[in-house]
């Protein structure tokens, strides 16, 4: 898939890697980036026909496989035990990448406390839980990376999605505090920002003709911005390489904002 042109990072070579939402969109282009950095990749998805394609395909390709677990991040018990399953089985866990999210849009008008904690039970609580489940390994292991997601949405006061642009806004506040907190161990903690990235997802359901234009009025740069775009900024944040970059927000958008 065109990878072998960008940066070999050494210190990623064995590390073993955790990623949420790691099936499709963002998250598969993650795993395959640290697949073919020689790292030892676990990732979690609800969507066990797309990433068990992805595990086959990177199997063919680059002769190794990611573990692929079924966990809905939802259920913060099940997901702690799959971290614990995953230090067992690959070793302890040097990068937490906190990928998985869902911007379905919504009408402020029909929130209902139930669907605002749901919101909040996929786009915001579990990056704190699977925190509290890797810090333990990365203080083993002498220092970490903590890679959160967060969104241009809020930023860009994008509306129609309240509960969802709320939570990501939450997500740099606890990479700062968090960062803080674990900076004398060596873990470090950040946070990337995608733009518009072109998944499928995005790709069916809001990049319409009109959208298209609002990305070219928008974006300092031409083109799109890619999955693989946001995968390359992870690796860096994952690497030895950005051994002093922590408490920051990376922004991979294009230039928009």
């Amino acid at each position: 898939m065109g990878l072998s042109n960008f940066a070999r990072y050494p210190s990623l070579r064995d590390k073993t890697v955790f990623i949420t939402g790691g099936g499709s969109g963002i998250g598969a282009a993650i795993v395959e980036n640290f697949v073919d950095q020689g790292s030892r990749v676990a990732f979690v998805d609800i969507e066990d026909a797309w990433s068990r394609k992805l595990c086959e395909d990177l199997k063919d390709q680059y002769g190794t496989a990611p573990q692929y677990i079924h966990c809905d991040i939802k259920d913060i018990a099940a997901l702690q035990s799959t971290i614990d399953k995953v230090s067992r089985d690959l070793g302890d866990i040097a990068v937490l990448v906190n990928n998985a999210a869902n911007d379905m849009r919504h009408d402020w008008t029909t929130v209902t406390p139930d669907y605002w904690d749901e919101r909040m039970a996929i786009n915001l609580r579990p990056m704190f839980f699977t925190v509290q489940s890797v810090i333990p390994q990365m203080k083993r292991l002498g220092g970490g990376s903590i890679i959160n997601f967060g969104s241009v949405s809020w930023k860009l006061a994008q509306g129609g999605m309240p509960a969802y642009t709320s939570a990501k806004a939450a997500v740099h506040g606890l990479t700062r505090g968090l960062a803080r907190d674990f900076g004398k161990d060596g873990i470090r903690v950040n946070t990337v920002v995608p733009g518009w990235v072109m998944t499928e997802r995005q790709l069916k359901l809001w990049v319409t003709p009109e959208a298209e234009k609002q990305i070219d009025q928008s974006q300092c740069l031409q083109g799109r911005v890619q999955p693989t775009d946001l995968a390359r900024m992870v690796l860096f944040l994952a690497s030895d390489d950005s051994r002093m970059c922590s408490a920051q927000e990376f922004t991979v958008d294009g230039g928009w904002v």
